[in-house]
């Protein structure tokens, strides 16, 4: 069962990828006290992830900071080295966008958004999907019906939510 408004979100570790390698992030302490946007992807590079939903949120990231957002967190089950290259490589890093790896699916399947496409090659990823975090807890969750498309979990779909 998917994760849903007004849940908390599991205490799982992410992956970051620092100055000195991979180090782990908690859910808990990215969102304690905090306003969060976190969004998914099933995979780095693919085209509705990389011309799409990264580009909406570096548009609306300035318009996310007036509503006191802390941090927006891009995750996909990608390890952390792809992750760190494809913030570069989509200027996200750059506008302050946060690339964690759930390269475990570990946060992916405790939110029940974890799925397979053997034929297009994505095994164990992501549902594509935004959320609002206040203090952890989800104040808006919205979920993608195919993971083609970036409606309601793009930037300004979520800003119009918040």
């Amino acid at each position: 069962m998917a994760i849903s408004t007004g849940d908390k979100l599991p205490d799982v570790n992410l992956i970051r990828l620092g100055a000195d390698g991979p180090e782990e992030v908690s859910t808990a302490s990215l969102t304690q006290g905090r306003k969060v946007i976190l969004f998914a992807v099933p995979g780095a590079y693919t085209p509705t992830c990389h011309s799409a939903h990264v580009p909406s949120f570096i548009r609306t990231k300035e318009q996310f900071d007036e509503k006191g957002v802390d941090e927006i967190v891009c995750v996909s089950v990608n390890d952390p080295f792809v992750m760190k290259a494809w913030g570069e490589a989509t200027g996200a890093s750059e506008a302050g966008i946060s690339m964690l790896s759930d390269a475990s699916s570990a946060l992916t399947k405790a939110i029940g958004m974890d799925f397979d496409a053997p034929p297009a090659g994505l095994v164990a990823r992501s549902k594509r999907y935004a959320m609002y975090l206040e203090d952890g807890v989800v104040k808006v969750f919205q979920a993608e019906e195919s993971p083609g498309t970036c409606e309601v979990s793009g930037g300004e779909a979520m800003l119009d939510a918040i």
